[in-house]
This record gives C-alpha cells, structure tokens and sequence, in this order.
C-alpha cells in the first residue's frame, strides 16, 4: 500500500496538566482493562500491553498499582468508548475518541469545542468510512521476509509490511494486536516494540494554509485539554 508511516505519538509536554492528563487516562485504560480481563498480567494481554506502555511513557508505578487494585478491592467503575466525527475547513476530518464515566459530560464538552472552532460534528459513520481501522506493530530485527513467514505461520492475515530505516512496521486486523506480538517474540524473543497502536488511519490526506489551518490547530489543542478525549485521529498534514 505505501502507507505513510505517521503515527508516531508527539512527545509528551512537560507540563503538570499534560502529565495529569495522561496519567489519569492510563488508569481509566488500565482499571478497564483489569476489571474486563482479570489483574494478572500474564493472563490478561490487554492489562500487559497497557501496562507496558505505561511505563515507556514514564507513568508512575504508583498510578499503575492503584488503578489495579481498584479492581481487586471491588470498586465498581464503568468507563464507555465512544467516537465523535467532526468535519473541518476545507475537507478535513477528525474522529475524536474518548473513554468517560459519564456521556453527557463528554459530548457536552466535545460540542463545546466544535462552536467555538466552527466546524460540525458528523453522524456516526459520516467521517469513519474514509478511515482504515488497523493496528501497527513496529519493531527491528527481522527482515520483512522473516516476519511475514513467521506471522503466516501462525495464521495471521495481515493488511502490509513496511521498512523506515530498518523498522519493520506491520499493518493488522485491530483485533489480532496482540497475536502479532506474540508471533514475533516467538520468533525475535528480547522483541522491543517501539510501536503497538489501534488507531484509526486516514485513507486520504489534506494540506490547509492559513486561517484554516489555525482553525484546525485550534481546535486540536482545545480537544486534547478535554478530559475524556483519548486520542485524536485526522487526515491533516501537520
């Protein structure tokens, strides 16, 4: 496919509310995570992956520990998905996806930000389409010869492969994220995954100038100042 490979995560500011952020998102994640799947990381590889990356984002252990023994001392907390469209200036996109305790706070907040930017939120399915839904597992120390035979040895169906500066990047089924990981520390055991990701890949991209390009910033640092915002997929050239 040739895929752009551009979902690097920006480095995290060092700021006290961009720290607080991502350290109360993590234990959203991982409190869910533990309560949908058990606290035992080794039997539970959603837990594992999101602990790991936990700790490559520098999240203190202590915010990691309490997230999971909220679980095993029975609290009781619900977090749901969800997704907004929203279309900007000049045919750009955006799917804002959040992980909230409460629905009416979230939307309320994620309207709040399209009137003030001037753009429009989408029905659902509106913008999502011209997206690919995928995992991206990135690594070195396989050839792509040497991953594909070892991810079709172990039945997996993938989307691409690709090569940046000796990285194997690999496309897949959201769903098999884990699979993939696995099939490659069978091969490549001490694997380090600068990159396991579900994400949402846009099929076409848009440059803006000008007032719509400030326009489209804007509203991207306004929505990643709302607390349930979890991340922020677009089809901007930034």
């Amino acid at each position: 496919m040739g895929r752009a490979y551009e979902v690097r995560k920006a480095s995290i500011q060092k700021t006290g509310a961009a720290k607080a952020k991502l350290y109360s998102m993590y234990a959203r994640e991982i409190y869910q995570a533990a309560k949908n799947g058990g606290t035992e990381l080794e039997g539970n590889p959603t837990l594992k992956r999101l602990v790991d990356k936990a700790k490559k984002d520098q999240v203190p252990n202590d915010i990691v520990n309490r997230a999971i023994d909220k679980v095993n001392s029975g609290a009781d907390e619900t977090y749901v998905s969800t997704n907004y469209e929203i279309f900007g200036p000049s045919g750009s996109t955006a799917i804002v996806s959040c992980l909230t305790d409460n629905v009416n706070r979230s939307v309320s907040s994620i309207r709040a930000v399209i009137n003030k930017c001037h753009v429009k939120m989408g029905a659902q399915g509106s913008v999502s389409y011209m997206y690919d839904h995928l995992c991206i597992v990135s690594f070195k120390g396989l050839t792509e010869e040497e991953t594909l035979d070892t991810l079709l040895e172990n039945g997996l169906d993938i989307i691409d492969i690709e090569t940046e500066n000796d990285e194997i990047i690999v496309y897949g089924h959201p769903n098999d994220l884990n699979k993939i990981k696995e099939a490659i520390t069978s091969k490549l055991q001490n694997v380090n995954f600068d990159l396991d990701e579900i994400t949402m890949l846009p099929k076409e991209k848009v440059t803006l100038e000008g007032e719509d390009k400030e326009t489209f910033e804007k509203m991207l640092t306004m929505l990643d100042e709302v607390e349930d915002v979890q991340n922020v997929y677009h089809n901007v050239n930034m």
